[in-house]
């Protein structure tokens, strides 16, 4: 299942849908409500302090966070882009996070994909990384930050940002094989 909402990060979005596809996986993509999602690119601007945000494409949502029947899902990947600021504060997806670790699967989060692992209460005590201006918030809920593209630590697996993909997906298909 991949977990993303209006404001993910395209780019996190199109490659995780292509490579689980490409490597015979079948995705679900869940979000709020069943509809088109409206994605987003970050990228680094000359000048800039932070990076800045475009439209990106759109992705179609195939559940909604009321309708997850964890027990039909290998795992769990939660994306980043700006969609995890609201998204941590869905009870019903933060319910859906607990039981995938309740039910000891797999739990693969990116870039700001933490903020909702935190929102879970399932990153104390845990080895994680994360797009660096959300490490305040991943070690105040208790995680250790490790300045790695990708860092696993049991059944949880996280990455810093879509410049992670090559080490991230390498670790979560190692996971899955």
């Amino acid at each position: 299942m991949i977990v993303t909402g209006d404001a993910g990060e395209s780019y996190e979005a199109l490659y995780a849908v292509h490579r689980f596809r490409e490597a015979g996986w079948r995705t679900t993509v869940a979000a709020p409500s069943i509809r088109r999602l409206n994605l987003v690119m970050h990228d680094f601007e000359p000048g800039w302090d932070t990076y800045i945000e475009r439209p990106g494409y759109g992705l179609e949502s195939e559940v909604s966070f009321d309708q997850i029947n964890v027990n039909d899902y290998d795992a769990i990947l939660i994306l980043g882009g700006r969609a995890p600021e609201y998204l941590r504060n869905d009870r019903r997806l933060l319910d859906v996070v607990r039981e995938f670790d309740a039910k000891e699967k797999w739990i693969f989060a990116i870039c700001h994909g933490i903020q909702i692992l935190t929102a879970s209460g399932l990153t104390k005590g845990k080895r994680i990384t994360c797009y660096e201006h959300v490490r305040f918030e991943a070690e105040q809920a208790g995680g250790t930050f490790i300045d790695q593209q990708a860092v696993r630590d049991g059944r949880l697996v996280t990455g810093q940002t879509w410049q992670s993909h090559p080490e991230f997906y390498r670790e979560i298909f190692s996971c899955l094989a």
